[in-house]
């Protein structure tokens, strides 16, 4: 099983990235996929998560309009779409999946595997 986040970067305060979590080694279709991230000296925080429907999503009310998640489960990716950055928004983000309903995501309760992480800077 793996999990392979990359597309973090340097990008400056208004710009947009957009994240890609390579997954392989499971079946796709049958997990539910949340982005996390972990700042300097912070706790880890969850950003995003997706059902296995694709209809359902979830975001905290810090991120609603700015974030997008997606995914294509034909090409075992996740997508995480961030426009109009903040200083605030540098982490390191990392994808992980569990097991799920076909139209639930629940990010408080543990996930199964976790991808590795991708840094984004983003300068002000």
């Amino acid at each position: 099983v793996q999990l392979q986040a990359y597309g973090g970067g340097l990008v400056q305060s208004g710009g947009s990235l957009t994240l890609s979590c390579a997954t392989s080694g499971f079946t796709l279709d049958y997990y539910a996929l949340a982005w996390f991230r972990q700042a300097p000296g912070k706790e880890r925080e969850v950003v995003s998560c997706i059902s296995r429907s694709g209809d359902s999503t979830y975001y905290p009310e810090s991120l609603k309009g700015r974030f997008t998640t997606s995914r294509d489960n034909a090409k075992n990716t996740v997508y995480l779409r961030m426009n109009s950055l903040k200083s605030e928004d540098t982490a390191v983000y990392y994808c992980a999946a569990k097991g799920s309903g076909y139209y639930s995501c629940d990010v408080h309760s543990g996930f199964t595997y976790w991808g590795q992480g991708t840094q984004v800077t983003v300068s002000s």
